[in-house]
C-alpha cells in the first residue's frame, strides 16, 4: 500500500527529530566540561574546568575579560579518598541568593546579599562524592568543598592561586597571632615561605584579596604557602589532620576582586558567611574606648584607684567604655582567682559601679587560659555579668588550628549568652564572625599599635588588607610614642577613622590627649559605627584616605608614607556644598584648618613626611562655621 505523502514527511522529521535527541545529550555533556559563573557582566567571572583525561579541576577568575587568577588547582584529599582527581561530572544546580542584614559594625551596618552559586556534582571511580559550590557577586568570587558523605579525616587541600609571576603583591609573612608586617613584593619574587590568608595582588584583571569565610572548629584554618620565583599561592592547613565526624562543607576561600575601590569598600567575606546566632542583639554597643594598657601598664591595671582616674577621663569626654587591661586579677591587691574568695574579694564591682554612675561601661582583659575550659567560662562568664561587666578582651589564643576554633565555636555563644561584647587578641582574623556573632566588636590580628617595628608603608597597607576582612583593633591614638611610630601627630589621628573597629581602642594617656586639644576634641566626634565607607584616595604601601559616614557627617582619615607633600584629594562625598575641617601637622603642632568645597572638588591637605591628616565634612549652609557637636 503507498504511504501518503504528508505520513512519510512526518516520519522522516520524527525520526530525525530522535536523532537529534540521541546525539544532543553527548555534545552538552563534553561542553559542560567547563562552567562559568558570574553575577554579572561587568562583574568577575569565575570559569570551572575539568580534564578529561585526569580528572581533575580548575578555577580562573576573569574581570572585563582580563585575567585576575589563571587556572589554578582544586581539590581535597581525605583519609578514604582523593578528591582531587579521576573524577567524573555528575551534574549541575544553579541558584540565586539575594539577602540583607544589618550588622552591629563595620564598613556599613546595612547591608544587601546579591550572589550567583553554582554547585557542581562529582564522583570517583571508587563512588566518592565531591561536591564544588561557587559563588560570584559583584565584588568577589568564592568557593568551598562539600562532602555530601563521611569521607574520614581531611589530610589537606590541592587547592591554590596561580597569579601572573609580575603581579604586584602586599604579603605578610604568617604568624600564629597574625601580627606580620605587611611588604611589597611581586607574586614571583615573595620570599619562599608563608603568608597570612589576606594577601593582595595587583593584576590586569584589578586588585584581589585573598581570605576565607566561614571558618569554624569543623575545620583547621587556611595560610599561603610560596616558593620564590613563582606565582602559585598554595593552600597550607594548620593542622596535618582535620577531624571529622560525617559530611562535611569547608570554609570559603574567597577572592575579593574589583577596583581597590571596591576591593577596600566590600563586605564579601562577611557576605558569605552564616546569618546571626546571637538571638537579641538590642544590647550590643558598638563606641569608643580609652583603653588604658599604653596608658599605663600593668600597674595601672592593679590600680582602682589609676582606673577611676581613667573613668572619669574617658566620662569627661563622652567616651563610652574604658577598657582594663591586663593586672587586674593577678595578684591585685593581694587577691587572685586562686583564692576560693576572689569573687567578692576583687574592686571590679566597685569600678564597675563607678562607671555606671558615669555612664562609662567596663570593659575587661582576659588571658584564654583561664577560660579554656567550660567549668572555668562558668565561673567567669555569669561573675562579669553579675558585676555589670559590658565586654571581654580575650588574649593570646595565638592558635588557628581545629582545636582552637572549637573553643571559638563554644565561647561566642556563652559570651553572647551573658550580654559580653567581645575583642579577641592574639587571634584569629575575622573571617565571617562579626555576621554570625555580632557582639564581636572586634579582634586582633594585626601589628598593630604596640609594635615597634611598624613602617609607615606597612600602615598604608592595612585599610586594603587586613581591614577589607573586618574590624581591626589597632589601638590608634597613642601619641605619647613619639619615636616609637613611623607616623606623624596629624596622621596619628586619621587613623581613628582610616582603620575601622566596633570598639575603636584609643591608647593615648589623658595627658597626651590635653596637650593635643584638636586631636582630642575629634575623638570625642568620632563614633564606631558607620553607616557608609568610600575610599577617596590610594595606593597599598604609598596612601589611604578614606570617608566614613556617621548619619549625615562624613569623618576623614589620610595615612601617607614617604615625602612630605601637598596632597589633593577627590571629595566625592555627594553632590552640594560641604564645609570641610581637617587636622593637620604644623610647624608647632596639630593645626585645624575650615574651609568650603563644592562635591567633586579635590581638598588639598599639605602633608609632612609619612604624615596624614584627619578631617570631618557637613553639608555647608550659611552662617554654619563648623561640623562639630
Amino acid at each position: 500500500m503507498a504511504v501518503p505523502i504528508r505520513t512519510a514527511v512526518a516520519a522522516l522529521c520524527t525520526g530525525l527529530a530522535a536523532a537529534l535527541l540521541t546525539t544532543a545529550p553527548a555534545r552538552a555533556e563534553k561542553q559542560e566540561h567547563t562552567w562559568a559563573v558570574s553575577a554579572s557582566a561587568h562583574a568577575p567571572r569565575a570559569r570551572i574546568s575539568l580534564d578529561d583525561g585526569t580528572g581533575t579541576l580548575s578555577l580562573s577568575v576573569t574581570r572585563a575579560g582580563r585575567t585576575v587568577i589563571e587556572p589554578s588547582p582544586v581539590g581535597i584529599v581525605t583519609e578514604q579518598a582523593d578528591l582531587s582527581k579521576d573524577l567524573r561530572f555528575l551534574h549541575r544546580k544553579n541558584r540565586t541568593i539575594d539577602e540583607r542584614y544589618r550588622t552591629k559594625s563595620g564598613k556599613r551596618l546595612d547591608r544587601r546579599v546579591r550572589m550567583n552559586e553554582t554547585r557542581l556534582s562529582f564522583a570517583t571511580p571508587t563512588g566518592a562524592r565531591l561536591d564544588l559550590v561557587v559563588r560570584a557577586s559583584a565584588d568577589g568570587v568564592a568557593y568551598r568543598y562539600v562532602l555530601p558523605a563521611a569521607s574520614g579525616d581531611v589530610l589537606g587541600e590541592t587547592s591554590a592561586f596561580h597569579l601572573p609571576s609580575d603581579a604586584s603583591a602586599w604579603l605578610g609573612t604568617y604568624r600564629a597571632d597574625n601580627e606580620g608586617q605587611f611588604v611589597q613584593y611581586t607574586a614571583a619574587t615573595a620570599p619562599t615561605g608563608e603568608y597570612a590568608d589576606q594577601a593582595l595582588f595587583a593584576t590586569d584583571g584589578g586588585y584581589t584579596l585573598l581570605a576565607e569565610s566561614d571558618l569554624t572548629g569543623t575545620y583547621s584554618g587556611a595560610r599561603l604557602a610560596h616558593d620564590q620565583g613563582t606565582g602559585t599561592y598554595r593552600i597550607k592547613l594548620a593542622d596535618d589532620r582535620v577531624r571529622t565526624d560525617g559530611p562535611l562543607a569547608t570554609p570559603w576561600r574567597a577572592m575579593v576582586t574589583g577596583d581597590l575601590a571596591t576591593v577596600t569598600r566590600s563586605t564579601f567575606t562577611d557576605d558569605l558567611a552564616p546569618a546571626s546566632k546571637a538571638g537579641d542583639t538590642s544590647w550590643i554597643k558598638p563606641g569608643t574606648a580609652l583603653w588604658t594598657w599604653l596608658a599605663g601598664g600593668r600597674p595601672a591595671g592593679q590600680s582602682l584607684t589609676a582606673q577611676k582616674a581613667y573613668v572619669d577621663y574617658a566620662a569627661e569626654r563622652g567616651w563610652p567604655y574604658e577598657a582594663v587591661d591586663a593586672g587586674w586579677y593577678f595578684k591585685a591587691d593581694a587577691w587572685d582567682t586562686t583564692d576560693p574568695d576572689w569573687q567578692t574579694n576583687s574592686w571590679m564591682p566597685e569600678l564597675v559601679d563607678h562607671a555606671r554612675a558615669k555612664g562609662v561601661g567596663i570593659i575587661v582583659w582576659i588571658h584564654q587560659r583561664d577560660l579554656d575550659t567550660a567549668e572555668e567560662r562558668a565561673r567567669w562568664l555569669p561573675t562579669l555579668e553579675r558585676w555589670g561587666v559590658k565586654g571581654v578582651k580575650i588574649d593570646f589564643m595565638d592558635s588557628e588550628a581545629q582545636s582552637t576554633l572549637r573553643w571559638y565555636d563554644a565561647i561566642l555563644p556563652e559570651t553572647a549568652a551573658h550580654h559580653l561584647v567581645v575583642n579577641f587578641h592574639g587571634s584569629t582574623i575575622p573571617k565571617g564572625v562579626q555576621r554570625t556573632w555580632p557582639h564581636v566588636m572586634t579582634l586582633e590580628g594585626v601589628a598593630g599599635e604596640e609594635k615597634r617595628t611598624n613602617t609607615a608603608a606597612h600602615l598604608t597597607t592595612l585599610p586594603f588588607t587586613r581591614n577589607v576582612i573586618g574590624s581591626m583593633d589597632f589601638t590608634p591614638g597613642a601619641f605619647q610614642r613619639v619615636g616609637l611610630r613611623p607616623n606623624s601627630d596629624a596622621a596619628e589621628a586619621g587613623l581613628a577613622v582610616a582603620y575601622e573597629s566596633g570598639l575603636q581602642m584609643f591608647a593615648g594617656t589623658p595627658e597626651s590627649y590635653d596637650a593635643r586639644p584638636l586631636a582630642r576634641d575629634y575623638f570625642d566626634q568620632v563614633p564606631a559605627a558607620w553607616d557608609d565607607t568610600r575610599l577617596l584616595a590610594g595606593r597599598p604601601g604609598q596612601e589611604a584616605v578614606l570617608a566614613r559616614r556617621g548619619g549625615d557627617r562624613w569623618f576623614l582619615g589620610g595615612v601617607y608614607a614617604g615625602a612630605a607633600r601637598r596632597a589633593e584629594v577627590p571629595l566625592t562625598l555627594g553632590p552640594g556644598r560641604w564645609l570641610v575641617e581637617t587636622i593637620e601637622d604644623g610647624t608647632g603642632g596639630l593645626v585645624q584648618r575650615r574651609q568650603v568645597l563644592r562635591g567633586g572638588d579635590r581638598l588639598a591637605v599639605d602633608v609632612v613626611a609619612n604624615g596624614g591628616f584627619a578631617g570631618l565634612a557637613c553639608a555647608w549652609r550659611p552662617g554654619l562655621t563648623s561640623c562639630y557637636r
